[in-house]
């Protein structure tokens, strides 16, 4: 294996996956799902159903036990925590700047540490996942910034004995950027999952919809979820 890419099923990791599969090819792609103890299992059956579509091996981590203390609102741990309707801004201004409800705690750290030790056993070079400028968005996600990439990537790289690397090619790019690009290598978009809620159809409302439509019409194209 060349590439590991931490693949939740929804817009940015599954472009990820189409950015690996085109520089390394399918047989030189691992992809692993992780399972914290979300309140539906959508991303998870989305993952299943895109890694089948590229013939890629994936992999799947429950690491549910790690969040079990948090009150994010995201969690099953928190079935009555409302998950909230606004924009990430509209939120930050709720939160006084502090990371929003749906933030699980340190969730890209421990994630691309488990990935690592992952990628290390199976020959892996490098780690691709998905962190975009939108998901940073000031503070509400802040393991999703450049400065935490930057940091996570050295400790992975000196932690590897440098056989390993971290790459987030989105990192400075907004969603719409992500979007654009997985157009140009055809990504099944309409078999991806962002939604925070379970429902038969995405919600349209929660943060992460809002901008997952955004950056479909920003692009002169409807979400193909939202049809």
């Amino acid at each position: 294996m060349k590439a590991l890419v931490l693949f939740s099923g929804g817009v940015d990791s599954t472009t990820c996956l189409a950015l690996a599969i085109d520089k390394y090819g399918a047989d030189e792609v691992l992809a692993l799902s992780v399972f914290y103890g979300q309140k539906h299992r959508k991303e998870m059956e989305a993952a299943r159903k895109i890694a089948g579509h590229y013939g890629v091996k994936l992999r799947e981590l429950d690491l549910a036990l790690l969040f079990a203390d948090s009150d994010c609102s995201l969690l099953s741990s928190n079935a009555d925590a409302d998950i909230p309707k606004e924009s990430y801004a509209e939120q930050l201004r709720e939160t006084e700047g502090k990371p929003v409800s749906t933030y699980v705690p340190f969730r890209n750290g421990l994630f691309l540490a488990s990935a690592a030790s992952i990628a290390i056993s199976n020959g892996c070079e490098v780690i691709y996942y998905g962190a975009h400028s939108d998901d940073a968005a000031g503070n509400a996600y802040p393991d999703c910034s450049v400065e935490f990439n930057d940091s996570m990537n050295r400790a992975v790289y000196l932690g590897s004995g440098k056989q390993l690397r971290i790459e987030a090619p989105f990192v400075s790019l907004t969603k719409a950027d992500v979007v654009k690009k997985g157009l140009e290598l055809n990504v099944p978009y309409e078999h991806t999952w962002s939604c925070y809620e379970g429902g038969d159809k995405p919600c349209g409302v929660c943060g992460t919809c809002r901008d997952r439509i955004a950056a479909f019409e920003a692009n002169g194209i409807t979400d193909p979820l939202m049809k």
